[in-house]
């Protein structure tokens, strides 16, 4: 697995599925980019002005992003995205 350096997280975007009124599914390209994701792997944090940033999320979390945050790269056939931890919005519980 990807191990995220500093203050990134390594995420996987939750699938979304959108049916029209006619009942068609539309999946992949058709529909907006989801905002919500899981938390694969986090970075070690870093230190800022000799301040440790602590990381607020952990593996494993469900969390919201910025709708056009992130590196999208392509890892063992799986579609995953490496974010800044700034680019989170919140942890869904």
């Amino acid at each position: 697995m990807l191990k995220p350096l500093a203050d990134r997280v390594l995420i996987k975007m939750s699938e979304k599925e959108e049916t029209t009124k006619s009942g068609i599914i539309l999946a992949g390209s058709t529909v907006e980019k989801p905002e919500f994701a899981e938390v694969l792997e986090v970075g070690q944090g870093e230190i800022i002005d000799g301040k440790e940033v602590e990381m607020l999320v952990r593996k494993g979390d469900k969390i919201v992003i910025n709708k056009y945050a992130g590196t999208e790269i392509k890892y063992e056939g799986e579609d995953l995205i490496i974010i800044k931890q700034d680019d989170i919005l919140a942890v869904v519980e």
